[in-house]
Formats: C-alpha cells, structure tokens, sequence
C-alpha cells in the first residue's frame, strides 16, 4: 500500500489551470461588461431619443391608436382605385 502513487501538488495545479479560460478572455469578458455598463449609464442619462414617437402596434394602418393622420387617401393626388 506504500507503493500507491500519490497525486502530487503540481499536477493538480496544472490541472486547475487547464480548467480555467485563459486570462486575456476574462480580460476581454470584463472590458465587454465595462463597455455595456458604461453605454448602458450613458443612455439612460440621456433620456428617450424621440419622446412622442410610439410603436407601430399591429392594429392596422394607424398604429394601433385608431387614428390616422399621415395616411396615403389624405395626400392629394392620391386615390386608389379611381383610374386618374
């Protein structure tokens, strides 16, 4: 029983090394989280881009909202179906 090999201290550490990413990714992975934190930070600060524009909804034409002002019939010149 003497003779049984014991695992020594190195190869375990190698192994745990092998097991880790390699440091230049979690470099990356940390400047990736930094980058988004910080936009993230900054667009919040500064508000919506177009505080009156809504969604599009899927209600139909006017947005979901039931009006519509800028549709194609209200410009002139512009008749479906009419022939001219």
């Amino acid at each position: 029983m003497a003779d049984t090999p014991q695992p020594s201290r190195r190869s375990t550490g190698a192994t745990a090394r092998k097991l880790l990413p390699p440091p230049a990714l979690c470099g990356f992975l940390l400047l990736l989280v930094v980058l988004y934190s910080v936009s993230y930070l900054v667009g919040s600060a500064s508000g919506p881009v177009a505080p009156g524009m809504h969604g599009t909804g899927t209600a139909g034409e006017g947005g979901g909202t039931g009006e519509a002002p800028g549709r194609m019939e209200d410009m002139p010149g512009m008749r479906h179906g009419s022939g001219g």
